[in-house]
């Protein structure tokens, strides 16, 4: 059976000069409509000096930071008509246009789950992404990887990291995963702010052919070539997803603690 990617999780980021984490908060985001009013949190929202953090119930979350904020929501089984985040962002967007955008990533990301094997990721990274050679053999234990490869599209760059990684179950046990991190760059043209905001919109109109990418060359271009020795039997394909999972794909310094 042919592994699908899982726990996949998108993510919209805007770069920004002089972005105040204050801004964020729930009466502000659903005052000004930015998310509806009957949505709830998950937690009491998180402050720091440097970020702050919202979380919903329904999982998606928007963090600010002095040079960016993040907007987050888990895919799952969702079609592209469920998914919300695009719209938040550009409502974002409309409320606060005089803030200083430079950039938008469209990030999406997702793992394949190797249960059937402890050996079988760092298997399917050394033997089927990278070549054989003698250069794996150093050290005193067997060699891990990562790879981060960079596709050009005309309407923006993709980068994408391949890493080895392990989920940790709610029972204390470890499933060995690799995740695929992916993130389209669009940088933001134009000679003053309105022209930028334009820029940022186009951006985000892209979302859904971006994720579409995404998944298309994971799906079909990497998963299809993982060796039937290390693919799961068919009722090991969907891994029980733990609450702790969104955490995998955090942003750098994205949460707070």
């Amino acid at each position: 059976m042919t592994q699908q990617l899982v726990g996949k999780n998108f993510a919209l980021v805007f770069a920004a000069k002089n972005h105040s984490p204050s801004i964020l908060n729930p009466d502000f985001l659903k005052y000004s409509g930015i998310v509806p009013q009957d949505w709830n949190l998950a937690r009491q929202p998180i402050y720091t000096n440097s970020a702050a953090q919202v979380i919903f119930t329904n999982g998606i979350s928007i963090i600010a930071e002095p040079n960016r904020v993040i907007f987050m929501e888990p895919i799952g089984d969702k079609a592209m008509s469920e998914l919300n985040i695009a719209e938040i962002a550009r409502k974002y967007v409309q409320t606060l246009p005089n803030i200083e955008y430079e950039a938008v990533g469209i990030n999406p990301r997702g793992y394949v789950s190797f249960a059937g094997s402890p050996d079988a990721a760092r298997l399917y990274m050394t033997e089927t992404l990278l070549s054989p050679g003698a250069w794996q053999s150093a050290g005193d234990s067997p060699m891990r990887a990562s790879l981060n490869l960079v596709y050009k599209f005309q309407r923006a760059p993709f980068y994408l990291s391949i890493t080895e990684a392990a989920l940790r179950n709610e029972d204390e046990t470890s499933t060995p995963i690799v995740l695929f991190s992916g993130s389209f760059s669009y940088e933001l043209s134009g000679e003053n702010g309105a022209e930028k905001i334009n820029s940022l919109h186009q951006a985000i109109d892209n979302w859904q052919v971006d994720l579409e990418t995404y998944s298309d060359i994971i799906n079909h271009k990497f998963l299809q070539t993982i060796p039937s020795s290390l693919r799961v039997a068919s009722d090991d394909s969907t891994v029980s997803v733990p609450a702790t999972v969104p955490d995998l794909f955090t942003m750098s310094a994205a949460t707070i603690a």
